[in-house]
């Protein structure tokens, strides 16, 4: 299985893509693990938080092989304890699915047809984070999974 994280906007901070990566060179060891970011659109300010969450939509549901099963990071999401999300993520792959793919959406959230071919939403948290540090959360929160599937000393029970 190959696990994507898929993401609106680059990471503007050199620091937090450094850790990112760290934890992304991890992972090669467990899993085929990739991210892939999209652009942020242009010339928003005269699109509506609505229109501005369809045109992303559009440009995610591209990003999409039809066997992709697409989890969404959303503040109304299930949160999971990182033992529950490594059981997530395990039965996931005993599934047989070719492709995770996690979701990190724009800054207004997702358009109706991304919601409408996603399988799961996770929260995080309550709290609101910034995009760019949702993807070193999440790229830290799947390797650590991977460490406690395996028995490794990286989480403490």
């Amino acid at each position: 299985m190959t696990i994507k994280l898929l993401a609106i906007g680059k990471t503007d901070s050199g620091q937090l893509q450094e850790l990112i990566e760290v934890y992304e060179k991890r992972l090669q060891h467990y899993v085929n693990f990739e991210i892939d970011i999209i652009p942020d659109l242009k010339k928003t300010k005269n699109l509506s938080e609505d229109q501005q969450k369809e045109k992303e939509g559009e440009l995610i549901l591209k990003k999409l092989a039809p066997t992709d099963v697409l989890v969404l990071f959303d503040e109304k999401g299930k949160q999971f304890s990182s033992v529950e999300f490594s059981q997530y993520l395990q039965k996931k792959m005993n599934s047989g699915i070719k492709q995770l793919v996690f979701l990190i959406g724009g800054p207004y959230g997702f358009s109706n047809d991304v919601y409408a071919k996603a399988s799961n939403k996770i929260s995080l948290s309550k709290m609101t984070f910034s995009h760019q540090m949702v993807r070193l959360f999440i790229t830290e929160q799947v390797y650590r999974a991977f460490t406690i599937l395996k028995n490794e000393p990286y989480h403490h029970r």
